[in-house]
């Protein structure tokens, strides 16, 4: 990013979200409380609400009412872009990758190793070349009860409706 804002670069950078949490995608960029008790500070981020409870799925550890102040003013000066995900998919992904790589990605990595194939496989599709990097910041070891309900079948892709996230907006703190 720091060669994008110096313009040695011009870098597509895409933030990977859990469609059941779309702070970027489809929160508001507002003040809000850091925390669900409302005792910290308030930050302008990207929010749904400080009140919003996720669903129950699993999404790895992207269940978060907000996203980190620094990236939303990124986003929202259109210096990067946001994608939402489902969660089967982003496990199958992380499956392919770990036959492929040997590697049994954390759900959260496994976002963006999903964003990165579809990424690879448009290229495919066109004979565009490029650099695909993506961050690999753990391993799933410990979401193996995850990755069980996954091949199961007992992982659902809940995404929540406009009326949902509408309720949680209106809460938002009001800053003149």
């Amino acid at each position: 990013m720091g060669e994008k804002l110096r313009g040695e670069a011009d870098y597509r950078i895409i933030a990977v979200e859990p469609a059941s949490c779309p702070s970027f995608t489809r929160g508001k960029f507002a003040y809000d409380f850091c925390d669900t008790g409302m005792v910290c500070p308030l930050a302008k981020m990207y929010t749904l609400g400080a009140d919003f409870i996720p669903s129950a799925n699993h999404a790895g550890g992207l269940r978060y009412h907000g996203m980190s102040p620094v990236l939303s003013q990124l986003y929202h000066d259109g210096l990067m872009e946001a994608v939402t995900a489902v969660q089967t998919d982003v496990f199958a992904a992380a499956e392919t990758f770990a036959r492929v790589e040997g590697i049994l990605p954390a759900p959260e990595s496994s976002h963006a190793i999903k964003v990165a194939i579809d990424e690879a496989l448009k290229c495919k599709e066109t004979g565009e070349e490029k650099t695909i990097v993506f961050g690999l910041t753990g391993t799933g070891y410990f979401d193996m009860v995850a990755y069980e309900k996954f091949h199961e079948g007992k992982m659902d892709d809940y995404i929540p409706t406009d009326e949902e996230l509408a309720q949680y907006a209106a809460k938002l703190p009001k800053i003149d």
